[in-house]
């Protein structure tokens, strides 16, 4: 009995190095309990945010700050070097990792049978500024959650999550300027006739 439980939690301690839980291979045992397994193991994102299609702003803006490559769409859709208006962008990442101690999982029969042992969850955190020379026509900010749990039978990596939570706090920043394109365009038009012209959030 103790050279099983020594072997349990060795098998559990190999599954679990790393960032991500690599799949062994199926067995008939293994594939009853798979789909209880996939059905926990769901990537959640909360609060949902809506789904619509980008499309440019209705100005163009300098980018001031921020990879080119990691922009809310609707930003990137918009850049020139030549506009007065600049854009700034800054995104941050925060991890809150669970998982269930070793040797309760290697012992926990319910563990074996598919049942999470753990979740990866990414809070993402992104600010916006929209400016003219010393003016700021407009500050956004956005935070975003996402987490997904894993068992011995599935396969979760932090990218896979912190990918899902950049590209909800994006699509939040994203609304939020579509909510206000209209006002925006207005605003920068103006921006360089009067220096008190700004947008709230």
């Amino acid at each position: 009995m103790r050279h099983k439980f020594a072997l349990a939690a060795l098998f559990s301690v190999s599954i679990l190095c790393g960032c991500g839980l690599q799949q062994p291979d199926q067995n008939p045992a293994q594939s009853q309990t798979g789909g209880a397994s996939e059905s926990q193991s769901q990537l959640v994102i909360a609060p949902k945010v809506a789904d619509v299609p980008a499309h440019p702003l209705p100005f163009k803006g300098k980018l001031l700050s921020g990879d080119p490559a990691q922009l809310p769409p609707a930003v990137a859709m918009s850049l020139s070097d030549t506009s007065p208006v600049t854009f700034t962008y800054r995104e941050e990442l925060t991890h809150d990792d669970y998982h269930v101690p070793l040797l309760l999982s290697a012992v926990d029969p319910g563990d074996w049978g598919g049942a999470p042992i753990g979740d990866i969850g990414v809070t993402a955190f992104a600010t916006l500024s929209i400016s003219s020379g010393d003016t700021i026509l407009a500050d956004y900010t956005a935070k975003e959650h996402a987490s997904k749990s894993y068992s011995l039978y599935t396969n979760v990596t932090h990218k896979e999550v912190d990918d899902a939570a950049l590209a909800a706090v994006r699509q939040s920043i994203e609304q939020k300027l579509y909510r206000d394109e209209a006002r925006l365009a207005e605003i920068a038009v103006r921006a360089n006739k009067s220096p008190t012209a700004s947008l709230g959030q």
